[in-house]
């Protein structure tokens, strides 16, 4: 009996953690996507010290920008559902793909053309000085997303990789066939 009362413990502690974890787990996945576009506004107002006017000017002009950025978004994954979901058709045509494609791209045309608008919309309300930081923390988000798509110059933790043929760079001796 003191064996099946300990399991019973154990089983009913193991499904409050699981309970716990997963209302965490799921709970907190939907609220950081929502956020994320409020903690990029404070980053970028905090970084750059907007006063009040400028502050209140600011969320004037980006409130329908977050909406847009996200239909856009879900847009192009319609469009890319339906390309891939075609994958297994052996009878899909070339210009239906073309076609898709080309609605993608247009898409992404549009979402760069309002990044580029918003980014345009901060720097117009900044003053000389903000606008310098801000070009700073544009290069470096560029170079930061730019370090992700190419392979490290050298070996794989930075550093050179070793010469071939030997520990000093030397040529290994000719094969004898």
């Amino acid at each position: 009996m003191k064996k099946n009362t300990f399991l019973y413990i154990l089983v009913v502690f193991l499904i409050i953690v699981n309970g716990f974890f997963l209302f965490n787990y799921m709970g907190n996945h939907n609220d950081n996507d929502s956020r994320e576009p409020e903690r990029n506004k404070g980053f970028i107002v905090k970084e750059l010290g907007f006063n009040a006017s400028q502050l209140e000017e600011f969320n004037k002009k980006s409130e329908g920008h977050h909406h847009r950025m996200m239909g856009l978004a879900d847009e192009i994954k319609e469009l890319k559902d339906k390309l891939f979901s075609s994958l297994s058709d052996d009878t899909i045509k070339q210009e239906t793909m073309d076609s898709i494609s080309s609605l993608i791209c247009e898409k992404e045309r549009a979402k760069d053309k309002e990044i580029f608008n918003h980014f345009k919309m901060i720097q117009n309300i900044a003053t000389d000085k903000q606008k310098e930081k801000f070009k700073t923390i544009l290069m470096d988000a560029l170079r930061q997303g730019d370090q992700g798509n190419r392979p490290p110059p050298n070996g794989e933790d930075g550093r050179r990789p070793p010469p071939r043929g030997g520990s000093e760079g030397h040529r290994p001796p000719p094969r004898k066939d």
